[in-house]
């Protein structure tokens, strides 16, 4: 996702096995759909990465100096290419936990509104 114009994502890596099961959908995925992705996304660098004896694995680098690893392990080559899409568009901020469900900037004075009424 672009952030003020800038892609957020800046690296990707592919990191595979060349003869291990667990990576047959990441191979046939550089194969067939990586070239094309590269050629749809020419402000990312995409690298390729041999790892003997270990699962799969999708690896990002964005802006704000975060990173992000997806495993792809035994999928698909068309949800390895939905888990990459779904690192460009990502803008690499760390997931927060919300600590009520009503988030506000300027909180009421009289509290949350709440549907009970109290007689």
């Amino acid at each position: 996702m672009a952030l003020r114009g800038k892609w957020q994502l800046q690296k990707l890596i592919v990191s595979y096995c060349d003869w291990g099961g667990s990576s047959r959908g990441i191979r046939s995925f550089m194969e067939n759909i990586l070239p094309i992705f590269k050629e749809s996304n020419p402000q990312l660098e995409v690298v390729t990465e041999l790892i003997r004896g270990q699962h799969p694995h999708l690896k990002g680098f964005y802006r704000n100096q975060n990173e992000r690893v997806v495993c792809v392990k035994n999928l698909t080559p068309e949800d390895i290419q939905l888990h990459a899409t779904r690192l460009r568009n990502a803008l690499g901020r760390k997931v927060l936990k919300l600590k009520t469900r009503h988030v506000t900037k300027h909180p009421s004075v009289q509290g949350t509104w709440t549907t009970d009424l109290k007689l």
